[in-house]
């Protein structure tokens, strides 16, 4: 089995810590990590900046489709980025708790 890793962002943390705590619970990811960041975008034909919150979810092959629809059905924003990271190499203790913590 493989790992696959999802990056969305979210406005706030309380959004993200909701969805990680089910995900987590329901074993569809192993873990989430969330870092505040500031975004320059365009959105609706004007620059935007604001404060944002990223989130890097952890799981395997086997669950990211799942992963991806749930993140896209619970997304607070209109158009959610979803995107997924080609992990290439990951230690072997890391992948197997990953791997445990989502079976």
């Amino acid at each position: 089995m493989k790992p696959a890793f999802i990056i969305s962002t979210y406005p706030n943390k309380k959004s993200i810590l909701k969805i990680g705590n089910n995900l987590v619970k329901n074993k569809i990811i192993a873990c989430v990590n969330i870092s505040k960041i500031d975004s320059v975008y365009s959105w609706n034909g004007k620059i935007q900046n604001s404060s944002e919150y990223i989130a890097i979810f952890k799981t395997t092959t086997k669950n990211k489709t799942k992963l991806k629809t749930i993140i896209a059905e619970t997304h607070p924003y209109d158009v959610p980025e979803i995107v997924e990271i080609d992990v290439t190499s990951i230690n072997k203790s890391y992948l197997n708790w990953l791997i445990e913590s989502t079976n």
